[in-house]
């Protein structure tokens, strides 16, 4: 991982910290590397409930409480996919029913072929705390590995930002 993304996780898992906030992720595209890039860092099982790399279109719905009609009809690369797996992580990766405060999840297209209508390098990054919930689009260029490694840092950033 560049010391750039380390630097990013650390200090979103300070802010995470001081806030006594707990991250759950939610990855497709980005296969686990973004839940590697926070466990990268030192003392990261403070703040880390854990993650589920729901990469087939089933499991968002299954294991992150997507909405299956909203799958059917829009496919997994959408901004609302990304809202409801972000909602689904903090469901997911709950304590003893308390809700996990933060959830971040990417969906998207890495490639080579476009899915579902969105074209090669379509991602979707959603982050979701007690106090906002935000969704971006990025538009990436590259090849399969450029992609999923500018959305975890773009999911670091928007973590970062939205905290």
């Amino acid at each position: 991982m560049t010391s750039g993304l380390s630097a990013d996780a650390s200090e979103i898992l300070e802010t995470l910290r001081s806030r006594g906030w707990r991250l759950g992720v939610a990855e497709s595209l980005t296969g686990g590397a973004l839940a590697s890039a926070v466990v990268s860092v030192p003392g990261a099982s403070d703040v880390l409930r854990g993650g589920i790399v729901a990469y087939a279109t089933d499991l968002k719905a299954s294991l992150l409480g997507v909405d299956a009609a909203l799958l059917q009809r829009e496919g997994a690369v959408h901004p609302e996919v990304a809202i409801q797996m972000a909602r689904g992580i903090r469901v997911a990766t709950a304590d003893a029913g308390a809700l996990t405060e933060v959830g971040v999840a990417t969906t998207g297209v890495a490639g080579p072929d476009p899915q579902d209508g969105a074209p090669v390098g379509r991602v979707y990054v959603a982050v979701v705390t007690p106090e906002r919930e935000a969704v971006t689009e990025l538009q990436l260029a590259g090849d399969r590995a450029a992609i999923r490694a500018e959305a975890v840092a773009a999911a670091l950033e928007m973590l970062r930002v939205s905290l």
